[in-house]
């Protein structure tokens, strides 16, 4: 049962996020909705899928828990390490410095980097659907960008070496905060120490 309601759960929030990269369905959509009322829907669609991917998994982790591989050790503490640059890259995507610039689409690549390390880490078959169903967005999504003749929304000022510093000091306190009490706490499943 947690499995298929995190199923649908991610049919919805990756399905919703896949229509930004449908540029004129997402036209079509804002035009019978209005701007405000496609980002109402949006929103809503958005937290539903995040809920039932939360719900579903929580209830597929405690009653229904399918290994597929084993993964070795070194693999999750090479996915330890990965988080830090993921982490990082997820945050320069809002304090635009030099590595937005260099990477282009820092979010997704973090998404893509925090999806295969835990990929790593994750022998579990639901582990694999979730974070294997990320990786794939992501992937779909930055291929997306490649092909889109508009440029969405109205360009964000980029700043410089000094935004990378306050992106890279946020992007530790950030992975500190997630290594040592999100995971552990909201997770269950301690990475630190293990």
């Amino acid at each position: 049962m947690g499995l298929a309601v995190m199923i649908l759960g991610l049919v919805l929030l990756l399905g919703v996020h896949t229509l930004t990269t449908r540029r004129e369905l997402r036209a079509r959509l804002v035009a019978r909705a209005g701007e405000s009322g496609y980002k109402a829907g949006y929103a809503l669609v958005s937290l539903a899928g995040l809920v039932l991917i939360v719900w579903g998994f929580a209830h597929y982790r405690a009653t229904g828990w399918i290994d597929v591989w084993y993964p070795p050790k070194a693999l999750k503490h090479l996915a330890v390490a990965l988080m830090l640059p993921a982490v990082i890259l997820v945050v320069a995507a809002y304090i635009r410095g030099r590595i937005y610039t260099a990477v282009k689409h820092p979010m997704l690549s973090g998404v893509k980097l925090w999806a295969a390390a835990h990929l790593l880490a994750n022998g579990d078959l639901g582990g694999i659907i979730l974070f294997g169903s990320f990786l794939g967005w992501a992937v779909f999504d930055r291929i997306s960008l490649k092909h889109r003749i508009d440029a969405g929304g109205p360009p964000i000022p980029v700043g410089g070496l000094s935004n990378d510093l306050i992106a890279v000091a946020v992007g530790v306190v950030a992975y500190l905060a997630l290594a040592f009490a999100f995971h552990p706490v909201v997770i269950g499943v301690p990475v630190v120490g293990v």
